[in-house]
């Protein structure tokens, strides 16, 4: 038996989303095959608490081709016609103690971008520079989460953004709490949540709106 967190949209005024940790049977293997039984068992797991609830998984590996589709591997941003994954993005502007932003990255493909040996060769990561500016590393989470919803909100991704305020939970299940860092089922519950809120467009006006919103409850 393994935990995962549940990201579930929120409806109260104090929090931007509620993360849930459900106790599932693991089966300890990453075959594809292996993966999508320990989604479905994940899933099980808190349907049986949580009756009524509208789950999915982000991640290349879900089984619904929306799921798939907001995987950060697969999220596209589109710049003035140039169109690109939002992990290449993320890891393209990551400033090291020794070297980096790696803008060359933005050239390659999700996988090679993210696998690229100088992000674990340059030391630690002390910064982000996207477009110019410049974000800090605390929140840890802030930088992933404030390009993800923007990604997503932006008209390129309004089908996307269209289908999945349909849900209220969602999970991923490569994440791994206390190993990583940023987690985009996170990120599209607290999409979906500014979306029902109204606070959408509010925390998108610019970087400090997006952190006084998101995070004046300190969610990481």
């Amino acid at each position: 038996m393994r935990r995962k967190p549940i990201f579930e949209v929120s409806f109260d005024e104090s929090q931007i989303f509620i993360r849930r940790d459900v106790k599932f049977k693991n089966t300890g293997e990453s075959s594809p095959l292996r993966t999508q039984i320990n989604i479905n068992n994940l899933h099980t797991a808190y349907l049986a608490k949580n009756p009524g609830r509208k789950i999915l998984e982000i991640s290349s590996k879900s089984e619904s081709e929306l799921g798939r589709s907001l995987s950060a591997f697969n999220l596209m941003i589109d710049d003035e016609g140039q169109q690109r994954s939002m992990e290449v993005s993320y890891q393209a502007s990551k400033v090291f103690e020794n070297g980096g932003p790696y803008i060359d990255l933005l050239n390659n493909s999700s996988v090679w971008a993210k696998s690229d040996k100088r992000l674990k060769q340059s030391g630690k990561v002390i910064s982000y520079l996207y477009k110019n500016k410049s974000f800090p590393i605390e929140p840890k989470t802030y930088f992933f989460n404030w390009l993800y919803v923007k990604t997503l909100a932006s008209d390129f991704n309004k089908h996307l953004a269209d289908q999945i305020i349909a849900y209220d939970a969602f999970t991923d299940i490569f994440y791994v709490p206390n190993k990583t860092t940023n987690c985009q089922a996170e990120a599209v519950a607290i999409y979906v949540s500014l979306q029902n809120k109204n606070l959408l467009e509010s925390a998108l006006k610019d970087e400090q709106s997006f952190l006084d919103i998101v995070y004046k409850q300190c969610i990481n």
